[in-house]
């Protein structure tokens, strides 16, 4: 009996392999390991939140890295963009980009037409 492409590209250990041969992802443990990484920026953030008064005008400024880490983190682990093409990479941050763009030209022209 012959095995099709899809039964013959999962390892015994349930990972996933591209059609070349390499993994595509991370082990299981792995994203156990980037789910640690989320939980302590989480767990600072939260510090953080009860230390506004220490932190002063330092406390946005580091809630915004920490929040920049977590999404990139996610994004390139949980949406596999790290091990994806890198043509996928360019289009989401293309159209992240572009977004943000027209986020910041609505919230200026509010801000322009308001007075």
């Amino acid at each position: 009996m012959s095995t099709t492409a899809t039964e013959s590209s999962i390892q015994s250990d349930g990972a996933l392999d591209d059609h070349d041969g390499h993994q595509h992802g991370l082990t299981d443990f792995g994203y156990v390991k980037v789910f640690a990484v989320l939980v302590v920026i989480t767990a600072i953030e939260v510090a953080l939140s009860y230390s506004v008064d220490n932190l002063g005008v330092f406390f946005l400024p580091l809630l915004l890295i920490l929040m920049a880490i977590k999404f990139v983190t996610v994004v390139s682990y949980f949406m596999h963009l790290k091990f994806d093409s890198k043509l996928f990479s360019a289009m989401f941050y293309t159209g992240l980009g572009l977004a943000l763009m027209v986020f910041l030209i609505t919230m200026l022209t509010f801000h322009f037409f308001s007075s």
